[in-house]
């Protein structure tokens, strides 16, 4: 679906255009045009690739989709893939947006989610002096917009781990939090291999041969670079900190186990000092101490009762009990 198709000359915004009329822009000079698309039909990119000489290849890769998050550069143009990180009830949901830049064009495509960027496009027409830069200031936007709705999944994943922690502590270890840590842990997991190879691909545009298309705009991608640095550094210590959090989590249900044995054993043990003396007068002989004595059975009632309080006493002292 096309969502819009926008010509800009020298940082301004020259009108809305018909894909049609495409070619007639693109030859002015100091213009380029920005056409957004959104789960685009094969027909739709056929028809950009007509427009603006896209290769091949990147077409094909824009069209299956689930792609690895990458910068390819073919000739004097890039293929970029981001992938976008949403939370909701089931986890994350990860989508993804697919930029073709040129010197004289920019192609967005999203698939798989539905934020759109009508903000990047407000803001560059805003910063008109930016713009003048062309395709590259665009593509800066758009991956600056990508990497800045990073920050508050970032801070979502720390906040339930906050919780699952005081939630470890507060109440008695079970199963069940093993399986909110293990679930977080699946989240950062894919949340990393969004933005993991992200960072990997733009520190291409701020150091070293930067390609063409780009090449005046080195300083924007390095502030890019170090935003993914920092969210790429985040997830690393959420994730050792739900590693830590389950051998924790495990140790506990180790202990909580552990004080159940001793209170059986305890128990157990008690009961088999009562046994034993009752089985010592219990035993059928004629001859016994205390036999024909009236006072003889009070007295072994209150020496089991008494041996019993004493364990009783000591293994609640040593807390066991």
């Amino acid at each position: 679906m096309l969502i819009n198709c926008v010509a800009y000359q020298d940082g301004k915004k020259l009108s809305d255009i018909p894909v049609a009329d495409i070619s007639e822009y693109i030859i002015l000079p100091n213009a380029f045009v920005w056409v957004a698309l959104k789960d685009s039909s094969p027909a739709e990119l056929a028809e950009m690739q007509f427009e603006f000489g896209l290769h091949e290849l990147a077409v094909e890769d824009a069209l299956v989709g689930h792609q690895r998050p990458k910068i390819e550069e073919y000739g004097d143009s890039l293929f970029v893939v981001m992938h976008t990180v949403e939370v909701n009830d089931d986890g994350l949901h990860v989508g993804e947006v697919g930029v073709f830049v040129g010197t004289t064009y920019v192609l967005s495509n999203r698939h798989g989610y539905e934020q759109s960027f009508n903000d990047v496009r407000t803001r560059c027409e805003r910063e008109s002096h930016h713009l003048k830069q062309g395709p590259a200031f665009v593509l800066y936007a758009l991956m600056d917009e990508v990497v800045d709705r990073y920050f508050p999944v970032l801070e979502t994943l720390e906040n339930e781990l906050w919780k699952i922690e005081e939630q470890m502590f507060a109440t008695p270890a079970c199963r069940t939090t093993l399986e909110q840590l293990y679930q977080l842990k699946r989240k950062c997991v894919q949340f990393k291999h969004a933005a993991g190879p992200l960072m990997e691909a733009v520190s291409k545009l701020d150091g070293g041969r930067v390609p063409y298309v780009v090449a005046n705009s080195t300083e924007y991608f390095r502030d890019v670079h170090d935003h993914l640095h920092r969210i790429n550094s985040g997830i690393d210590s959420i994730h050792e900190m739900v590693s830590t959090a389950i051998q924790v989590n495990l140790s506990l249900i180790s202990l909580e186990d552990n004080n159940v044995n001793k209170r059986l054993a305890a128990w157990a043990a008690i009961f088999a000092v009562a046994t034993g003396m009752v089985g010592i007068w219990g035993m059928n002989f004629e001859h016994m101490p205390e036999l024909q004595w009236q006072y003889g059975y009070p007295l072994a009632l209150s020496a089991v009762l008494s041996t019993c309080g004493y364990l009783f006493y000591r293994f609640r002292k040593s807390g066991w009990l």
